[in-house]
């Protein structure tokens, strides 16, 4: 039997989540340029609480800070500054991501700020679907997702990240992170990076629960066999991946995915370490 604990099904959920993701990344660009500067790039992204997605608070020029939030119960954009100022934009008014996001951006200009938003992120003139009912089982599986995710977080001994969706991905996840340090190539700049892995939920087309080690070393992982249903993907991406559509409904769908990150967290992490 169905408990209000378990995953829902997602049905006819891609046309919604296409939309999600856009209005996303119209609040993201504003995170880019006002939040204070993370150098793991943790400012961009969005944390989940019962209401939906939020940003971190960011500061206004006279004092005071405002925030940016996707509330999936009431299906809107809202822009609260510390003093109660509010404005609210409807994400069931079929509006595009182009002009959602001039809605947003003049009223962040409102409040006395400026910046150089990277508009192609979000700018499409395509017109959008956004179903209320299924984003709000969207937000009982990420509120759910995320839960689970912080257990698993807990358990950890390491450095690990914050729980946190990010707008360009449009996944949650969070890192753990190894003491061995592996050379990166980024915008053509080599970097040193820590060995990690990004343990996650994607609810994208297939939708999928994650958890990748980076660097991935093929002859020292994809032999050990995963529980709960979960398999090693190395076509396109290479880590692990539990499928959605396995776990929907499942009363136990929470002892499976902790069974599942503990198991990718025991066989992957000693590789990881310096």
């Amino acid at each position: 039997m169905s408990t209000t604990l378990d995953f829902p099904t997602l049905a006819g959920w891609e046309p919604t989540r296409k939309t999600l993701h856009l209005y996303t990344n119209v609040v993201g660009v504003v995170s880019r340029v006002h939040a204070e500067p993370n150098p793991k790039w943790w400012h961009i992204s969005l944390k989940v609480q019962p209401e939906g997605l939020v940003t971190d608070p960011m500061g206004l020029p006279q004092g005071g800070d405002f925030r940016l939030e996707l509330n999936l119960r009431r299906h809107q954009i809202v822009l609260s500054t510390s003093d109660g100022e509010e404005r609210r934009f409807d994400m069931t008014a079929g509006l595009t991501a182009t002009e959602m996001g001039n809605q947003v951006l003049e009223a962040v200009g409102k409040l006395g700020l400026s910046g150089e938003y990277e508009r192609r992120r979000f700018e499409s003139d395509e017109p959008r679907t956004y179903d209320p009912a299924v984003a709000k089982s969207f937000l009982a599986a990420l509120v759910r997702a995320d839960s689970i995710l912080r257990q698993h977080r807990e358990t950890l001994v390491g450095e690990v990240g914050p729980v946190q969706l990010w707008p360009h991905g449009f996944d949650l996840s969070f890192e753990w992170f190894g003491t061995r340090m592996e050379s990166h190539l980024e915008n053509g700049k080599a970097q040193e990076l820590p060995a990690q892995i990004n343990f996650g939920f994607y609810p994208g087309e297939p939708i999928y629960f994650y958890a990748n080690p980076w660097p991935f070393e093929a002859d020292n992982l994809v032999d050990r066999q995963l529980p709960g249903g979960a398999r090693w993907h190395e076509e396109g991406w290479q880590g692990t991946m539990l499928p959605y559509a396995d776990v929907a409904g499942d009363p136990e769908a929470e002892e499976r995915l902790l069974s599942y990150f503990g198991e990718v967290y025991k066989v992957a992490s000693p590789t990881l370490l310096a």
